[in-house]
C-alpha cells in the first residue's frame, strides 16, 4: 500500500472518530441542560391553589383604623369613646358570598347592622365600621359576623 494512501486513510479514520465522539458529547450536554428545566414545570401545578374552594371566614380583627388593604392597622379590643371602630373580616376561598356584621351594646341593643356582597378569588379582607362623633357610651359591646346568613364568628370589645 502506498504510504500516502495509508496516511490519508489514517487521517480520514481519525477525523471520523473525532467527529463521532464530538457528536456524542453534544447530545449528553443537551440532555443535561434539559433535565433541570423539567422539574420546575412539574412543581408549578403543585403550587396552584385548589380551584373552587368556597368562601370561609378565617379571622375577625378589631381596631380603630384600617389600611388600604382593609386590614386593621393595630388590633385591639379596647376603645376610647370617640374612636371609630372597625371589624376586619378576613376570608379565604373564592366565589360569591354575603358577609354581615351586627354590632350590639351590652344590654343586647343593636347599634348597627351592615352587610356586603363579596366575590373573592382567594384571600380577601372586608371591613365594617361604626362611629359616633359625640362618643360611645362606656361599656361592653360585641360584633357578630355571619357568612351567607350562617354564624361565622364574633368579637367582644369594650369602650372605656
Amino acid at each position: 500500500m502506498n504510504p500516502i494512501r495509508l496516511i490519508s486513510a489514517t487521517a480520514l479514520a481519525l477525523s471520523f472518530a473525532l467527529a463521532l465522539s464530538a457528536c456524542g458529547k453534544k447530545e449528553e450536554s443537551s440532555v443535561e441542560s434539559t433535565a433541570p428545566s423539567t422539574p420546575p414545570a412539574a412543581e408549578q401545578p403543585a403550587a396552584t391553589p385548589p380551584a373552587n374552594e368556597p368562601v370561609a371566614v378565617a379571622s375577625i380583627d378589631l381596631g380603630n383604623a384600617v389600611g388600604g388593604d382593609q386590614k386593621v392597622t393595630t388590633a385591639t379590643t379596647t376603645f376610647a369613646p370617640k374612636d371609630a371602630i372597625y371589624a376586619a373580616v378576613s376570608t379565604t376561598g373564592s366565589g360569591t358570598a354575603t358577609v354581615a356584621a351586627k354590632w350590639t351594646f351590652q344590654d343586647g341593643q343593636t347599634v348597627k347592622e351592615d352587610s356586603k356582597s363579596i366575590a373573592p378569588v382567594g384571600p380577601a379582607t372586608t371591613s365594617f365600621e361604626i362611629s359616633k362623633p359625640d362618643g360611645w357610651p362606656v361599656g361592653k359591646y360585641k360584633v357578630d359576623v355571619t357568612l351567607n346568613g350562617q354564624p361565622a364568628g364574633s368579637k367582644d370589645f369594650e369602650v372605656k
